[in-house]
């Protein structure tokens, strides 16, 4: 999709690698799959344009979903994680 029109800019200024899964193989994005999962229990469909959904509503969701303890993070939440490699100094110009 769009969001991933930049990548190969992002990947050399940054020196990282990238994946993409194939096509028509969910099991190759195990974790994009869990979290599809429980957007479905929040009773967001498959169909459902999220540019439709309310600022709040999808605000409360990020809340949620960063503040999952994941296994892959040894049981740290994502928030967490991404805290314990920002200083303060960047975080400012946010708040």
């Amino acid at each position: 999709g769009k969001e991933f029109a930049g990548w190969r800019e992002i990947a050399n200024k940054y020196d990282l690698h990238t994946y993409f899964a194939e096509v028509g193989a969910p099991n190759q994005r195990g974790l994009n799959e869990n979290n599809n999962g429980l957007l479905r229990r929040d009773g967001l469909s498959k169909k459902l344009d999220f540019r439709d959904l309310p600022d709040e509503l999808v605000t409360q969701l990020m809340h949620r979903r960063n503040n999952i303890p994941r296994k892959s993070l040894n049981y740290r939440t994502p928030l967490e994680v991404f805290l314990s490699h920002v200083t303060e100094e960047q975080l400012s110009p946010f708040f």
